[in-house]
């Protein structure tokens, strides 16, 4: 099963998984980085807790020996980028969930006003370019 491969790379220690790295292109991790990012995008669309046996399995497969890597790079892309955290809510069964580390606005700023509305369009926009590799066509 996933929960006992996970175990295995667990165990790597950080310089055993640098020189896993090396046997990589740094496009191929960040093509794997990027895939990780918009799964658990997608999970935390539809509210889902996140296995990390599931990211494995469906995401990293063949990477299994950075898994480790990529989910902590993944990790900081998504606090950069979107101001999501990625939280590991059962550390038995490795189960995630993404929170928002922006801070919380107070009372005028939670109305559904115009400038509201247009920061929701942009950052779905910025989010598709950023996926989509840093460019998209105009169309």
């Amino acid at each position: 099963g996933g929960e006992e491969d996970w175990s295995l790379s667990q165990t790597l220690t950080p310089s055993q998984v640098q020189r896993n790295l090396q046997r990589y292109s740094q496009d191929q991790v960040n093509q794997k980085v990027t895939e990780v990012v918009q799964f658990l995008l997608v999970k935390d669309q539809k509210k889902i807790p996140i296995r990390r046996a599931d990211i494995l399995k469906r995401v990293i497969r063949e990477y299994r020996d950075v898994a480790s890597e990529i989910i902590s790079r993944a990790g900081r892309t998504l606090q950069q980028v979107f101001g999501l955290q990625l939280v590991e809510i059962d550390t038995k069964h490795h189960v995630y969930i993404l929170t928002s580390s922006l801070p919380r606005s107070e009372g005028e700023n939670l109305r559904r006003d115009n400038q509201t509305v247009k920061m929701g369009l942009l950052l779905i926009i910025l989010s598709f370019i950023f996926m989509k590799g840093n460019s998209v066509k105009d169309s």
